[in-house]
Protein backbone atom coordinates (compact mmCIF):
# COMPACT_ATOMS: atom_id res chain seq x y z
CA UNK A 1 0.00 0.00 0.00
CA UNK A 2 1.54 3.33 -1.02
CA UNK A 3 1.12 5.86 1.91
CA UNK A 4 1.01 10.00 1.71
CA UNK A 5 3.59 11.49 4.63
CA UNK A 6 4.16 15.31 4.87
CA UNK A 7 7.94 16.68 5.14
CA UNK A 8 7.22 16.92 9.20
CA UNK A 9 6.90 12.95 9.63
CA UNK A 10 9.96 12.85 6.86
CA UNK A 11 12.32 14.75 9.47
CA UNK A 12 10.84 12.85 12.75
CA UNK A 13 11.88 9.41 10.70
CA UNK A 14 15.74 11.37 10.07
CA UNK A 15 16.20 12.69 13.38
CA UNK A 16 15.12 9.41 15.03
CA UNK A 17 16.94 6.98 12.89
CA UNK A 18 14.53 5.19 11.90
CA UNK A 19 15.42 2.33 9.55
CA UNK A 20 13.74 3.42 6.08
CA UNK A 21 14.98 3.92 2.66
CA UNK A 22 14.96 7.57 0.83
CA UNK A 23 14.24 7.38 -2.96
CA UNK A 24 15.00 11.05 -4.90
CA UNK A 25 13.25 10.27 -8.22
CA UNK A 26 14.77 13.99 -9.52
CA UNK A 27 16.57 14.04 -12.38
CA UNK A 28 20.36 13.81 -12.12
CA UNK A 29 21.21 17.24 -12.11
CA UNK A 30 18.53 18.25 -9.86
CA UNK A 31 19.54 15.41 -7.41
CA UNK A 32 23.27 16.50 -7.01
CA UNK A 33 22.61 20.03 -6.74
CA UNK A 34 20.82 19.84 -3.74
CA UNK A 35 19.43 16.61 -1.81
CA UNK A 36 18.65 15.00 1.36
CA UNK A 37 21.53 13.22 2.98
CA UNK A 38 21.31 9.28 2.85
CA UNK A 39 19.11 9.80 -0.63
CA UNK A 40 19.33 6.98 -3.32
CA UNK A 41 18.67 8.67 -6.49
CA UNK A 42 16.69 7.13 -9.12
CA UNK A 43 15.16 9.32 -12.10
CA UNK A 44 11.64 8.52 -12.88
CA UNK A 45 9.42 10.35 -14.88
CA UNK A 46 5.15 9.34 -15.17
CA UNK A 47 4.80 6.78 -17.50
CA UNK A 48 8.37 5.45 -17.05
CA UNK A 49 8.69 1.64 -15.96
CA UNK A 50 11.18 0.69 -13.77
CA UNK A 51 14.11 -1.08 -15.28
CA UNK A 52 15.56 -4.64 -13.90
CA UNK A 53 18.58 -2.23 -12.94
CA UNK A 54 16.89 0.28 -10.69
CA UNK A 55 14.71 -2.63 -8.93
CA UNK A 56 18.54 -4.45 -8.20
CA UNK A 57 19.45 -0.85 -6.90
CA UNK A 58 16.56 -0.31 -5.19
CA UNK A 59 16.42 -3.36 -3.60
CA UNK A 60 20.32 -3.36 -2.81
CA UNK A 61 19.57 0.16 -0.79
CA UNK A 62 16.48 -1.02 0.76
CA UNK A 63 17.16 -4.14 2.21
CA UNK A 64 13.98 -4.99 3.48
CA UNK A 65 13.25 -1.33 4.78
CA UNK A 66 10.36 0.63 4.53
CA UNK A 67 10.54 3.03 1.30
CA UNK A 68 9.95 6.66 1.23
CA UNK A 69 9.79 8.20 -2.16
CA UNK A 70 10.50 12.22 -2.80
CA UNK A 71 10.46 14.27 -5.81
CA UNK A 72 10.72 18.12 -6.67
CA UNK A 73 6.81 18.14 -5.91
CA UNK A 74 5.29 15.03 -5.10
CA UNK A 75 4.57 14.83 -9.10
CA UNK A 76 6.98 11.60 -10.42
CA UNK A 77 7.34 9.83 -6.92
CA UNK A 78 3.54 9.11 -6.52
CA UNK A 79 3.65 7.19 -9.96
CA UNK A 80 7.03 5.59 -8.69
CA UNK A 81 5.65 4.38 -5.60
CA UNK A 82 2.81 2.93 -7.45
CA UNK A 83 5.46 0.66 -9.58
CA UNK A 84 7.15 -0.48 -6.90
CA UNK A 85 3.93 -1.68 -5.69
CA UNK A 86 3.29 -3.43 -8.76
CA UNK A 87 6.89 -5.12 -7.78
CA UNK A 88 5.79 -6.47 -4.76
CA UNK A 89 7.00 -3.76 -2.35
CA UNK A 90 4.12 -3.37 0.38
CA UNK A 91 5.15 -0.75 2.66
CA UNK A 92 5.86 2.50 0.65
CA UNK A 93 5.00 6.10 1.52
CA UNK A 94 5.41 9.64 -0.73
CA UNK A 95 6.19 13.13 0.62
CA UNK A 96 3.25 15.09 0.33
CA UNK A 97 5.27 18.38 -1.77
CA UNK A 98 8.35 16.71 -1.99
CA UNK A 99 11.51 19.14 -1.88
CA UNK A 100 9.65 21.80 -2.16
CA UNK A 101 7.74 21.30 0.83
CA UNK A 102 10.82 20.26 2.82
CA UNK A 103 12.58 23.54 1.74
CA UNK A 104 9.44 24.68 4.25
CA UNK A 105 10.48 22.88 7.10
CA UNK A 106 11.14 24.89 10.55
CA UNK A 107 12.37 23.69 13.98
CA UNK A 108 11.68 26.42 16.72
CA UNK A 109 14.64 26.43 19.56
CA UNK A 110 14.40 28.52 22.94
CA UNK A 111 17.27 30.17 23.45
CA UNK A 112 18.69 30.50 27.25
CA UNK A 113 18.72 33.88 28.36
CA UNK A 114 19.93 35.48 31.79
CA UNK A 115 17.46 37.66 32.45
CA UNK A 116 13.80 36.19 33.43
CA UNK A 117 12.40 38.82 31.03
CA UNK A 118 14.39 38.09 27.99
CA UNK A 119 12.36 35.47 25.57
CA UNK A 120 14.53 34.36 22.53
CA UNK A 121 13.42 31.97 19.96
CA UNK A 122 15.51 30.60 17.04
CA UNK A 123 13.77 29.54 14.11
CA UNK A 124 16.03 27.36 11.98
CA UNK A 125 14.73 26.71 8.17
CA UNK A 126 16.08 23.47 7.99
CA UNK A 127 16.85 23.06 4.31
CA UNK A 128 18.35 26.34 3.56
CA UNK A 129 20.06 27.22 6.90
CA UNK A 130 18.30 30.29 7.65
CA UNK A 131 18.12 31.50 11.00
CA UNK A 132 15.37 33.93 11.91
CA UNK A 133 14.66 34.65 15.64
CA UNK A 134 11.56 36.16 17.73
CA UNK A 135 13.42 38.29 20.80
CA UNK A 136 10.86 39.69 23.54
CA UNK A 137 9.82 41.00 26.85
CA UNK A 138 8.24 38.55 28.97
CA UNK A 139 6.59 41.04 31.52
CA UNK A 140 5.74 43.65 28.43
CA UNK A 141 4.58 41.03 26.51
CA UNK A 142 5.86 42.46 23.14
CA UNK A 143 8.39 40.91 20.67
CA UNK A 144 10.33 41.93 17.58
CA UNK A 145 10.93 39.49 15.03
CA UNK A 146 14.37 39.50 13.26
CA UNK A 147 14.99 38.26 9.69
CA UNK A 148 11.86 36.77 9.08
CA UNK A 149 11.75 34.12 6.20
CA UNK A 150 8.87 34.14 3.74
CA UNK A 151 6.66 32.07 5.68
CA UNK A 152 5.72 34.73 7.89
CA UNK A 153 2.72 32.27 9.89
CA UNK A 154 5.89 30.46 11.19
CA UNK A 155 6.83 33.70 13.46
CA UNK A 156 3.15 34.78 14.31
CA UNK A 157 2.84 31.15 15.98
CA UNK A 158 6.05 31.71 17.75
CA UNK A 159 5.07 34.74 18.75
CA UNK A 160 1.60 33.84 19.83
CA UNK A 161 2.79 30.74 21.82
CA UNK A 162 5.34 32.72 23.70
CA UNK A 163 2.99 35.37 25.14
CA UNK A 164 3.90 38.10 22.54
CA UNK A 165 2.68 40.44 20.89
CA UNK A 166 4.83 41.30 17.90
CA UNK A 167 5.52 45.16 17.57
CA UNK A 168 8.19 45.81 14.86
CA UNK A 169 10.23 43.97 12.13
CA UNK A 170 13.58 44.32 11.35
CA UNK A 171 16.04 43.06 8.52
CA UNK A 172 19.97 43.05 9.13
CA UNK A 173 20.08 43.37 5.47
CA UNK A 174 19.01 43.06 2.01
CA UNK A 175 19.35 39.29 1.36
CA UNK A 176 20.75 37.29 -1.51
CA UNK A 177 19.64 34.06 -0.93
CA UNK A 178 16.48 33.74 -0.13
CA UNK A 179 13.58 36.17 -0.09
CA UNK A 180 12.64 38.25 2.77
CA UNK A 181 9.25 37.68 4.99
CA UNK A 182 9.92 40.98 6.49
CA UNK A 183 7.95 43.52 4.50
CA UNK A 184 5.34 41.03 4.26
CA UNK A 185 4.50 40.10 8.09
CA UNK A 186 5.04 44.19 9.05
CA UNK A 187 1.91 44.72 6.13
CA UNK A 188 0.00 41.99 7.44
CA UNK A 189 0.21 43.01 10.76
CA UNK A 190 0.48 47.15 10.66
CA UNK A 191 3.89 47.61 12.00
CA UNK A 192 6.83 48.95 11.51
CA UNK A 193 9.18 47.58 9.01
CA UNK A 194 13.34 48.64 10.01
CA UNK A 195 16.20 48.43 7.92
CA UNK A 196 19.80 50.08 8.69
CA UNK A 197 19.88 53.62 7.65
CA UNK A 198 22.30 53.02 4.78
CA UNK A 199 20.03 50.71 2.95
CA UNK A 200 18.54 54.00 0.90
CA UNK A 201 21.96 53.35 -1.21
CA UNK A 202 20.22 49.90 -2.29
CA UNK A 203 17.25 51.58 -3.88
CA UNK A 204 14.93 49.42 -1.54
CA UNK A 205 11.18 51.07 -2.79
CA UNK A 206 9.33 49.27 0.37
CA UNK A 207 8.73 51.37 2.76
CA UNK A 208 10.81 50.84 6.17
CA UNK A 209 11.63 52.98 8.93
CA UNK A 210 15.72 53.54 8.76
CA UNK A 211 18.02 52.55 11.92
CA UNK A 212 21.19 54.41 12.47
CA UNK A 213 24.15 52.71 14.43
CA UNK A 214 23.84 52.86 17.51
CA UNK A 215 20.04 53.37 17.73
CA UNK A 216 18.04 52.19 20.06
CA UNK A 217 14.33 50.02 20.13
CA UNK A 218 13.25 48.92 23.42
CA UNK A 219 10.87 46.53 23.73
CA UNK A 220 9.50 46.36 27.41
CA UNK A 221 12.86 46.49 29.64
CA UNK A 222 14.56 44.77 26.81
CA UNK A 223 16.97 47.19 24.69
CA UNK A 224 17.85 46.56 21.10
CA UNK A 225 21.52 48.26 19.78
CA UNK A 226 21.84 48.62 15.94
CA UNK A 227 25.46 48.67 15.37
CA UNK A 228 26.77 49.48 11.44
CA UNK A 229 28.85 46.56 10.35
CA UNK A 230 29.29 46.51 6.27
CA UNK A 231 30.80 44.14 4.56
CA UNK A 232 28.26 41.36 3.45
CA UNK A 233 26.66 44.10 2.20
CA UNK A 234 27.03 47.98 2.40
CA UNK A 235 23.76 48.65 4.36
CA UNK A 236 24.05 45.40 6.98
CA UNK A 237 23.18 45.71 10.60
CA UNK A 238 24.01 43.49 13.64
CA UNK A 239 21.11 43.88 16.93
CA UNK A 240 22.54 43.65 20.23
CA UNK A 241 19.81 42.27 22.63
CA UNK A 242 20.52 43.50 26.27
CA UNK A 243 24.16 43.36 26.28
CA UNK A 244 23.44 39.80 26.27
CA UNK A 245 22.92 38.44 22.79
CA UNK A 246 24.19 40.02 19.39
CA UNK A 247 22.25 39.03 15.91
CA UNK A 248 24.95 39.44 13.51
CA UNK A 249 22.93 38.73 10.24
CA UNK A 250 25.65 37.65 7.92
CA UNK A 251 28.36 39.03 9.18
CA UNK A 252 29.86 36.21 11.51
CA UNK A 253 28.70 32.95 11.48
CA UNK A 254 29.83 30.17 13.77
CA UNK A 255 31.98 28.89 11.10
CA UNK A 256 33.32 31.32 8.83
CA UNK A 257 32.10 35.27 7.71
CA UNK A 258 29.86 36.81 4.85
CA UNK A 259 31.15 36.29 1.74
CA UNK A 260 31.27 39.81 0.23
CA UNK A 261 31.01 39.63 -3.80
CA UNK A 262 27.40 39.55 -3.90
CA UNK A 263 26.66 43.27 -3.72
CA UNK A 264 30.24 44.71 -4.51
CA UNK A 265 30.61 42.11 -7.35
CA UNK A 266 33.82 40.23 -8.24
CA UNK A 267 35.85 43.07 -9.26
CA UNK A 268 35.19 45.40 -5.78
CA UNK A 269 35.03 42.23 -3.14
CA UNK A 270 38.20 43.37 -1.94
CA UNK A 271 36.54 46.37 -0.83
CA UNK A 272 33.70 44.37 1.04
CA UNK A 273 36.06 41.88 2.67
CA UNK A 274 37.99 45.27 4.19
CA UNK A 275 34.78 46.50 5.30
CA UNK A 276 34.16 43.33 6.75
CA UNK A 277 37.17 43.07 8.43
CA UNK A 278 36.87 46.90 10.23
CA UNK A 279 33.21 46.14 11.20
CA UNK A 280 34.72 42.69 12.84
CA UNK A 281 37.19 44.23 13.82
CA UNK A 282 36.20 47.43 15.48
CA UNK A 283 32.73 46.43 16.46
CA UNK A 284 32.25 43.11 16.98
CA UNK A 285 35.36 42.28 18.29
CA UNK A 286 34.82 45.13 20.86
CA UNK A 287 31.54 43.40 22.55
CA UNK A 288 32.47 41.42 25.80
CA UNK A 289 33.68 38.23 25.26
CA UNK A 290 30.33 36.28 27.27
CA UNK A 291 28.08 37.64 24.51
CA UNK A 292 26.35 35.10 22.19
CA UNK A 293 26.77 35.20 18.33
CA UNK A 294 23.70 34.58 17.31
CA UNK A 295 23.82 34.38 13.07
CA UNK A 296 21.44 34.73 10.18
CA UNK A 297 22.66 31.51 8.53
CA UNK A 298 24.51 28.19 9.40
CA UNK A 299 25.43 26.48 6.24
CA UNK A 300 24.23 23.81 4.51
CA UNK A 301 25.76 21.03 2.50
CA UNK A 302 24.70 19.77 -1.15
CA UNK A 303 23.41 16.83 0.97
CA UNK A 304 21.42 19.08 3.65
CA UNK A 305 23.47 19.20 6.68
CA UNK A 306 24.51 21.54 9.02
CA UNK A 307 28.11 22.36 8.92
CA UNK A 308 27.75 23.10 12.44
CA UNK A 309 25.62 21.95 15.12
CA UNK A 310 22.09 19.91 13.79
CA UNK A 311 18.49 21.02 13.26
CA UNK A 312 16.67 21.71 16.51
CA UNK A 313 19.98 22.31 18.63
CA UNK A 314 20.62 26.00 19.10
CA UNK A 315 22.93 27.50 16.20
CA UNK A 316 24.90 30.01 18.24
CA UNK A 317 28.64 30.45 19.62
CA UNK A 318 30.23 32.47 22.80
CA UNK A 319 32.32 35.63 21.55
CA UNK A 320 35.17 34.41 23.25
CA UNK A 321 35.21 30.67 21.97
CA UNK A 322 34.58 31.64 18.39
CA UNK A 323 37.47 34.03 18.87
CA UNK A 324 40.23 31.45 19.79
CA UNK A 325 38.82 29.02 17.56
CA UNK A 326 37.47 30.73 14.23
CA UNK A 327 41.03 31.09 12.21
CA UNK A 328 40.23 34.01 10.41
CA UNK A 329 39.36 36.09 13.25
CA UNK A 330 42.97 35.71 13.93
CA UNK A 331 44.62 37.24 10.55
CA UNK A 332 45.61 40.12 9.79
CA UNK A 333 43.70 42.39 7.70
CA UNK A 334 46.01 41.46 4.17
CA UNK A 335 45.33 37.24 5.10
CA UNK A 336 41.62 38.03 5.96
CA UNK A 337 41.10 40.01 2.52
CA UNK A 338 42.85 37.32 0.69
CA UNK A 339 40.50 34.25 2.24
CA UNK A 340 37.54 35.78 1.83
CA UNK A 341 38.05 37.17 -1.53
CA UNK A 342 39.86 33.82 -2.87
CA UNK A 343 37.88 31.07 -1.08
CA UNK A 344 34.26 32.76 -2.31
CA UNK A 345 32.24 29.75 -2.83
CA UNK A 346 29.65 29.01 -6.21
CA UNK A 347 27.34 32.26 -6.12
CA UNK A 348 23.46 31.69 -4.98
CA UNK A 349 21.78 30.68 -7.74
CA UNK A 350 19.23 33.60 -8.99
CA UNK A 351 20.60 35.76 -6.27
CA UNK A 352 20.14 38.80 -8.36
CA UNK A 353 16.61 38.57 -9.25
CA UNK A 354 16.07 37.40 -4.98
CA UNK A 355 18.02 40.80 -4.27
CA UNK A 356 15.57 42.62 -6.68
CA UNK A 357 12.71 41.18 -4.77
CA UNK A 358 14.21 42.10 -1.65
CA UNK A 359 14.37 45.75 -2.43
CA UNK A 360 10.92 45.93 -3.61
CA UNK A 361 12.16 46.90 -7.08
CA UNK A 362 10.57 43.72 -8.87
CA UNK A 363 7.98 41.60 -6.90
CA UNK A 364 7.73 38.01 -7.80
CA UNK A 365 5.53 37.00 -10.68
CA UNK A 366 3.65 34.44 -8.43
CA UNK A 367 4.09 32.04 -5.49
CA UNK A 368 5.44 29.52 -7.80
CA UNK A 369 8.39 31.67 -8.70
CA UNK A 370 9.29 32.60 -5.61
CA UNK A 371 9.79 29.21 -4.06
CA UNK A 372 11.51 27.95 -7.10
CA UNK A 373 13.73 30.80 -5.93
CA UNK A 374 14.68 29.11 -3.16
CA UNK A 375 14.93 25.89 -3.46
CA UNK A 376 18.47 24.51 -2.30
CA UNK A 377 20.47 25.38 0.47
CA UNK A 378 21.66 29.24 1.49
CA UNK A 379 24.64 29.88 -0.15
CA UNK A 380 26.37 33.06 2.29
CA UNK A 381 29.62 32.31 3.44
CA UNK A 382 32.84 32.86 2.58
Amino acid sequence: MVNQINPDRLAELIDSNEPFTLIDTRPEDSYEGWRIHGAENVPFRPGDELADADLERIAAAGDGDPIVAICGKGLTSTPFSFELEQHGYDDVSVVKGGMEDWSKIYEVVPLETEPDDLIVRQLQRRAKGCLGYVVGSKHGGSAVVVDPTRQTDQFKIVAEEAGLSIERVLDTHVHADHISGGPKLAAELDIAYHLGATASDRGVEYDYEPLSDGETLEIGAIEIETLHTPGHTTEMVNYRVNGEALLTGDTLFVESVGRTELQFGDDEATNGAELLYDSIHETILEVPDETRILPGHVSVTADNRYEVGSPGDPIGARLGDLRDDLDLLGLDEDEFVARVVENAPDKPPNYERVIEINTGTEPPEDESEATDLELGPNNCAA
